[in-house]
């Protein structure tokens, strides 16, 4: 499997302030890639590192084969890239903005910005400036996917679009990948990152906490439970209980009807063992929530001295 981009223990400083702490990362081609992590982690710099628009204090960067700086023009010209802050000119209409883009980016197919426009439910007559937040961000997305490029930088892309539109978008970044792409994604909406990512980095404070696939990732996330027991002694259920493994602490409360008693907490791995413990009551209600990236997340963040 070739690489796409690669870090290698990349450091970015800003006087003493330090982005980016050793960053060492290979992307796959032809992968959706995420890059997880809150405001000032240090997403942003590390794919404006990628463009070559700062350069790396030190350590070193390969963008499909070459370095950011010496691939130029062409290599420029193989990448989409969508700014997390997207300032367009707002004093022509959309269709004169894509036009000047298509005499920077190159050749793009006959047809292709109007397929893109109809699709995301922009009106390219209009003047930019009359555009909502939502319609300017998908003048960004034609301008990044327009020219149908080997590698896709995204930055937050999804940033004032409405949940439809978010779908059709989540649709393009597979066909871009259908057709060979290389897609890098950079978002603190997790749940955005887990609908189209294969493989996801987590950054904290300039530092990779982790790389890991999706669903590995989602599969270490603890599920939340509550159940419902009838005619249950609630040291018998704690009892049953406290042989479970990977639970935490779950709580045990008696409803009006003394007979009756309702549980919540957090479990870890396989239900199975607590399916079979809660078998041995009467079940009036049960839920076992399905793991999800966040909490993994929100995990991983603890583990490593707390969230930011």
């Amino acid at each position: 499997m070739t690489t796409a981009v690669a870090f290698e223990a990349v450091t970015k400083r800003f006087g003493s302030t330090e982005a980016l702490r050793g960053v060492t990362l290979e992307i796959p081609s032809g992968s959706v890639f995420g890059i997880i992590g809150p405001n000032g982690a240090g997403k942003t710099t590390a794919m404006r590192i990628l463009l070559d628009l700062m350069r790396p204090s030190s350590g070193s960067v390969k963008v499909l084969g070459f370095g950011p700086r010496e691939g130029g023009v062409a290599l420029r010209r193989n990448i989409g890239y969508l700014p997390g802050e997207l300032i367009l000119e707002g004093r022509v209409t959309g269709a004169a903005l894509l036009a000047h883009y298509t005499r920077l980016s190159g050749h793009v197919r006959r047809g292709r910005i109007t397929e893109l426009a109809d699709r995301l439910g922009v009106d390219l007559h209009r003047q930019v400036r009359t555009l909502s937040k939502g319609n300017k961000q998908k003048l960004g997305i034609i301008q990044a996917l327009m020219h149908e490029p080997e590698l896709l930088i995204l930055d937050e892309p999804t940033s004032g679009i409405d949940p439809l539109v978010q779908q059709t978008f989540h649709a393009l970044v597979h066909e871009a990948q259908d057709r060979g792409a290389t897609v890098l994604l950079s978002s603190h909406v997790l749940s955005e990152v887990e609908q189209v990512a294969e493989q996801v980095a987590i950054l904290k404070q300039g530092e990779i906490v982790t790389t890991s696939t999706v669903l590995a990732l989602r599969e270490t996330a603890k599920r939340r439970i509550s159940a419902v027991l009838s005619g249950a002694d609630a040291s018998e259920v704690r009892a049953s209980l406290a042989s479970i493994p990977n639970l935490g602490e779950v709580r045990v409360v008696e409803q009006e009807n003394a007979l009756t008693l309702r549980l919540t907490g957090v479990l870890g791995g396989n239900p199975d063992p607590l399916v079979k413990a809660l078998a041995a009551f009467s079940v009036a209600d049960v839920s076992i929530e399905a793991p999800n990236l966040e909490d993994a997340v929100l995990d991983l963040y603890g583990q490593n001295g707390g969230a930011s």
